[in-house]
């Protein structure tokens, strides 16, 4: 038996004893230890160098040290970035049984492996890094779309200084000034509703005037900068930066209506609503705000999460809702129907507890500490997952904007930024694969798909 035997695993080299290897003789290693012959050797390795007495294997090997810890130590771990397919796959290739898992990973992998859906519901790494590698591609292809336009370096530098508030001085200075404008704006709508100030008070009209003037300028100077006019209205924040000023031409178009023509007096009311529209502008912040952004990106994810919270709490308001007007119809006003109920069971559920209603009896007072724990639990559970996501979204907003501050166009278009695109291609075989097994799942009586699937 040899001593040790020298292997490469796509480039990665290493000598292993021959005693380690032969501790598991029915692995891969162990057994080319009583190999005798070339064609032998070849059936358990892709190439062998006899000059170097050397064995190759074309496998990844970034896997291959999950392999050596095992020979090292007798047991087997998986990391939560990897793909649980390809790891399943790598142990049986090298021969290793599933049943050395070490206890700390055992339940997570079978659990990963059982519920190919898990990863992405969990919003993993890996689905954080795809994510943010096509924001990247499509930050970079917006930006290249300036190279065939006329002053397209100017625009470029313009378009990047409005549009990521870090990326110069000149555009944090920008940005300091809009969110001052945006807070005197609203600082100056919320003073006119108070006693003290009247409502058509000059002051308040000339700050409002001031913020319009910059709102609109603001957006003109996006829009003409604009890599793609199309696509423009169609992002969030452009959408929203439209919003915050159009109520205000439309007070100005309907208050000249209603005074040129009588009749029409009632516009006057729709003007009212509009100017309390105006309250939307605080929206503008999120483009000066990492953490607004990661909460919408979070919102619009999460939508599973919030529909189970509203799902536990509409069981719940039903349930003690009828509970209590069970028990307090009779000696309690508040609660004589199972519809005020409702309302008792909504404000002692999310424990805001506003004590307007209350149950008088003690059994009623323990029916209402039920619900006040029921509501804990309920608002617990589904938060957790909304703020892990939260997290998530945030880390990767603080990436985006790290790599988009560090971009340099003047000298022309340069390489995009390294992104790992193994786990990028790893991250779209997984969901894939994940795919094809709850097809094959979902409908296991039919051949011409089992057999398709195999």
């Amino acid at each position: 038996m040899l001593g040790s035997i020298r292997i490469n695993v796509g480039g990665f080299r290493r000598r292993l004893l021959s005693t380690r290897l032969s501790r598991f003789p029915e692995t891969r290693l162990a057994r080319l230890l009583s190999c005798r012959s070339r064609e032998s050797i070849l059936e358990l390795c892709d190439d062998y160098d006899e000059s170097e007495s050397e064995f190759y294997f074309d496998r990844n090997p970034t896997l291959f040290p999950y392999v050596l810890h095992f020979y090292n130590t007798g047991r087997l771990h998986v990391m939560e970035e990897l793909c649980i397919f390809s790891f399943s796959q790598e142990i049986e290739y090298w021969g290793i049984d599933e049943l050395f898992l070490d206890s700390c990973c055992r339940s997570s992998f079978h659990c990963r492996r059982m519920d190919p859906d898990q990863d992405r519901d969990d919003g993993s790494e890996t689905g954080s890094s795809t994510s943010s590698f096509d924001e990247i591609m499509e930050f970079y292809s917006d930006a290249g779309k300036f190279d065939k336009q006329l002053l397209g370096s100017v625009r470029r530098r313009i378009w990047l200084m409005l549009d990521n508030p870090g990326y110069s001085l000149p555009s944090r200075l920008i940005s300091i000034f809009s969110i001052l404008v945006l807070l005197g704006s609203i600082a100056s709508m919320c003073m006119s509703s108070m006693s003290e100030f009247t409502r058509e008070d000059p002051r308040f009209q000339t700050v409002e005037n001031l913020g319009i003037a910059w709102f609109t300028l603001e957006l003109f100077a996006r829009l003409s900068v604009a890599p793609d006019l199309l696509r423009f209205f169609a992002q969030p924040l452009n959408l929203i930066d439209l919003v915050s000023i159009l109520p205000f031409y439309l007070t100005l178009v309907i208050d000249l209506v209603a005074e040129s023509s009588p009749a029409l007096a009632n516009l006057g009311r729709v003007a009212q609503v509009l100017r309390l529209t105006r309250i939307f502008r605080i929206l503008k912040l999120a483009r000066h705000s990492t953490g607004l952004r990661s909460l919408g990106a979070t919102l619009r994810n999460s939508y599973r999460e919030i529909g189970l919270l509203l799902l536990y709490l509409s069981v719940g308001v039903s349930f003690f809702s009828v509970m209590a007007y069970t028990l307090e119809k009779e000696e309690n006003e508040g609660l004589n129907t199972i519809p005020a109920g409702w309302w008792w069971a909504t404000v002692s559920m999310t424990t805001v507890g506003y004590g307007d209603v209350i149950p008088g009896s003690v059994v009623g007072k323990l029916t209402a500490s039920a619900c006040i724990l029921a509501g804990i639990l309920v608002v617990v559970l589904p938060i957790t997952l909304i703020f892990n996501k939260f997290s998530l979204f945030y880390k990767r907003q603080k990436q985006l904007e790290v790599i988009m501050r560090s971009c340099e166009f003047d000298r022309g278009m340069k390489e995009p930024p390294s992104v790992n695109l193994r786990n990028y291609y790893a991250h779209k075989v997984k969901t894939l694969m994940a795919s094809l097994s709850n097809m094959s799942r979902s409908s296991p009586s039919d051949p011409s798909l089992s057999g398709s699937l195999r």
